[in-house]
């Protein structure tokens, strides 16, 4: 006797093209949005006309990239 064991239907593994479209849209805007707050805290931030309080932590971390990516400073 033998057993013959039927293989699951095939399930195709496609996604609609909507969905496709939504999350391309979204990784751009989170690429976007991480590029601009990197701009911000390397190439903006002045420690003392900070947006995200008064003290320059931010400022002297990102100091010598701010030199090397040919930023002014002071």
């Amino acid at each position: 006797m033998s057993l013959s064991s039927a293989s699951p239907l095939a399930v195709p593994l496609s996604t609609p093209l909507v969905t496709v479209q939504v999350r391309t849209v979204l990784l751009l805007a989170g690429t976007a949005f991480l590029a601009l707050l990197a701009y911000y805290f390397i190439g903006v931030d002045e420690g003392a006309m900070s947006v995200f309080g008064k003290s320059t932590m931010i400022h002297e971390f990102f100091h010598d990239g701010r030199h090397f990516a040919g930023f002014p400073c002071h």
